[in-house]
């Protein structure tokens, strides 16, 4: 991938294609939420303050090198943030980065633009 001013550029066999920022933005979001694991440790740190991985694997029945890769997989997005507090590593919500991806996503699932087509 080629990079300038906050485009992103792939290389195809025809043409360059070329996404914004806010798109590569999203698409990594997207991937990082595609896992229902994921997506229930999303809802439970949403639900508290911090949350100890620890805990996670009490929660979520397991492994706890699983639990962390899918911690890894958040934490690579934004969408949390890690603390390390030895011998426990604490994760939460990255607040500003959360209230991003709502905003963009909330504007993409815009129901206003989906009820414009009469297609059936």
């Amino acid at each position: 991938m080629n990079y300038k001013k906050g485009w992103s550029v792939m290389k195809r066999t025809l043409s360059a294609v070329e996404y914004s920022g806010d798109e590569e933005c999203m698409a990594s979001i997207a991937k990082a939420i595609s896992h229902p694991v994921r997506i229930r440790i999303l809802k439970l740190l949403a639900s508290q303050q911090c949350c100890f991985t620890g805990e996670l694997t009490e929660i979520i029945p397991m492994a706890q090198s699983t639990i962390s890769q899918h911690l890894k997989a958040l934490l690579d997005s934004g969408l949390i943030q890690g603390e390390i507090n030895p011998p426990k590593v604490r994760y939460c919500i990255h607040r500003e980065n959360w209230l991003k991806a709502y905003s963009m996503f909330g504007g993409f699932f815009n129901a206003d633009l989906a009820c414009r087509c009469d297609c059936r």
